[in-house]
């Protein structure tokens, strides 16, 4: 039975893909951090699950609305979500001192609305941080072409950020440039850190569903293989351009390197293992960030052990036989974050009506 302090042993950091309030107030947040979580990434999806599925938050916006009875669900959201956040970040504050920075983070996103909108993301981005105000808070910021100029300019301005929904070699390539230009105008690069968040099960969902349609032989062989070489590509990606002499002048400031953080690490098809995105990408100075499901079924039967630099010529076999039959792993990719941004806004607008709901219910006079 593996552990998370294993993972740890073995350079990857375990976070969990969720937050409720009940976890972080109640005590079970607490208890995963002592057994070796050191991270907790949020979505709008897992906030409006959180906030619509019980009423452990009714009592803060029954308080709110009080307060200010033309408080809107954005601005509700906020303070819930702020709340939250900072109450994350307090209880893992031991895991970012002990670990000088490296780790003990909790993420909060921008606006997907604003995912085009680089100046936009800057500002929201800003203003989140300085209304947390956590030195171990990380912003969540999508791989655009928009938040890709909005990520050097919050490097650049001492803003910790987790550059998400990243799904091709080209995105994390773009990002990680993005992000070095940052450091390059940071005035304290030292105190920044940064995760490159690489999307992984969606690319088999996605990619199988085209091998289905093809129905081969040699189709049905490709099934379940195109998104962990992709990522292990990435991960190659990212050791060529943090282990080699380009970022020694960084690194002499004392600048982090980006690690890549797995994301969509669950598993969609009942086929493969139901720890298949943790097992066969573990790896030093890398992150993944589970569902609580997904930590469950790794800790009760995972395996851990150095995976991530397996057979990497295979992988790139792998991406090769796909183009021979007519995927491109360039469309797929690109396909996909177009669909990432897409479905976060759509969680993010579920959740503001299931806020402006609950509102209207507290405001209804009793009959």
């Amino acid at each position: 039975m593996a552990g998370m302090k294993q993972l740890h042993d073995l350079g990857q950091s375990i976070w969990l893909d969720f937050i409720r309030r009940n976890a972080v107030r109640g005590g079970e947040l607490k208890r995963m951090v002592d057994d070796g979580l050191r991270g907790l990434t949020s979505n709008p999806s897992i906030f409006e699950k959180a906030i619509a599925g019980g009423s452990e938050y009714d009592d803060e916006l029954r308080a709110a609305i009080a307060a200010n009875g033309e408080a809107g669900p954005v601005e509700l959201f906020e303070r819930l979500a702020i709340t939250d956040i900072r109450e994350a970040a307090d209880l893992l504050r031991s895991v970012y001192d002990e670990s000088a920075g490296d780790d003990g983070y909790v993420s909060l996103e921008v606006s997907p609305h604003l995912a085009h909108d680089s100046a936009g993301t800057s500002a929201e981005a800003q203003r989140l941080w300085h209304a947390v105000e956590r030195p171990n808070l990380m912003i969540k910021v999508p791989a655009t072409d928009a938040g890709e100029v909005a990520i050097t300019e919050l490097i650049a301005a001492g803003i910790n950020v987790n550059a998400t929904l990243m799904f091709s070699l080209g995105h994390y390539d773009a990002v990680a440039q993005a992000y070095l230009r940052g450091l390059e105008r940071a005035a304290q690069p030292a105190r920044i850190a940064s995760v490159a968040s690489f999307f992984v099960s969606r690319v088999d969902t996605l990619v199988d569903s085209k091998l289905d349609t093809m129905g081969t032989a040699r189709a049905q062989a490709l099934r379940g293989r195109a998104a962990v070489a992709n990522a292990k590509l990435a991960y190659q990606r990212f050791l060529e351009i943090f282990h080699g002499s380009a970022f020694e002048p960084l690194r002499s400031r004392g600048a982090r390197v980006q690690r890549v953080l797995f994301g969509s690490t669950s598993t969609k098809d009942d086929a493969y293992s139901d720890v298949k995105y943790v097992e066969e990408l573990i790896g030093p100075e890398t992150v993944n960030t589970v569902p609580p499901e997904t930590l469950e079924a790794f800790l009760n039967h995972g395996v851990a052990r150095i995976t991530l630099t397996d057979d990497i010529e295979g992988a790139r076999r792998t991406v090769r036989e796909l183009e021979d039959i007519g995927i491109s792993m360039n469309a797929v990719t690109d396909a996909l974050q177009v669909d990432g941004v897409k479905k976060f806004a759509e969680a993010y607008d579920k959740l503001i009506g299931t806020l402006e709901q609950r509102r209207e219910e507290i405001l209804q006079p009793a009959s």
